[in-house]
């Protein structure tokens, strides 16, 4: 029954992609902060058909600590759930992604209309320098800037090493970071079909200050606190993985 549902899941959300893509690059004239509202209509759309057609929903804790200026958020990535959901969680944002996601057809042109911050990884250095300076135009803009720092999908359980760029990023702003811990790799797996029922639970931590700090100790900040709350999401500290099946994953 699960490979029925979803199955018909994937095929709405395709159906909705190829359908809302014109809508989206055509809202490319509309002020960065209103394209990203109109832009949103699909996620919830496609946050009313996951909790249809798959029984699976989400809760959220901490909104609280939303603050009311835009800031960096650094979360747990383990599918394309947050890539999508995250949208009616937080206010209008952009997210710094490989560019190669842009790439994909429908999917990925529609992505392009919300001007994310496309870095190419195989130039770090360069890559760095994008996000430093295109995430403080976003910012700039009234967005919040979404970044993964452990740079890749990892599988609940896992950990992977803490890149620095987002908490960089907060520090040269003089923004606020916002850390984020979820669980919905337990029911959306990272390369899996199946959409288990359920509800993935998300976790909003206290705003961390960035203020007469250095990006490392705001990145270690940030980063002992999604431990903790993944740690009480899984039930068990997650486990850090080899660098180089990071980088693979």
């Amino acid at each position: 029954m699960i490979w029925v549902r979803s199955a018909i899941f994937f095929a709405g959300m395709a159906v909705s992609a190829v359908l809302f893509c014109p809508v989206a690059l055509l809202s490319w004239p509309v002020p960065p902060v209103r394209r990203m509202r109109i832009i949103g209509l699909w996620a919830r759309f496609i946050c009313r058909w996951l909790a249809l057609t798959c029984g699976l929903r989400h809760q959220v804790e901490g909104l609280e600590h939303l603050p009311a200026t835009p800031g960096v958020i650094l979360s747990k990535h383990q599918s394309a759930w947050e890539t999508i959901m995250f949208q009616v969680i937080f206010p209008p944002q952009t997210w710094a992604l490989k560019r190669e996601a842009l790439w994909l057809p429908f999917f990925g042109w529609g992505l392009a209309a919300t001007s994310p911050i496309a870095v190419d990884r195989s130039t770090p250095v360069r890559a760095l320098d994008r996000l430093l300076r295109q995430g403080r135009e976003k910012l700039a803009q009234g967005r919040w800037v979404v970044i993964f720092p452990e740079g890749t999908r990892m599988a609940p359980g896992e950990q992977g090493a803490f890149h620095p760029g987002g908490a960089m990023l907060a520090v040269k702003a003089g923004v606020d970071v916002l850390p984020v811990a979820h669980d919905a790799g337990c029911y959306w797996a990272r390369r899996g079909f199946l959409k288990k029922p359920g509800v993935i639970r998300v976790r909003i931590g206290p705003p961390i200050k960035t203020e007469s700090k250095k990006a490392r100790a705001v990145n270690d900040e940030a980063r002992d606190w999604i431990e903790g709350a993944m740690t009480t999401l899984l039930g068990a500290p997650e486990k850090p993985v080899d660098p180089g099946k990071q980088k693979a994953a």
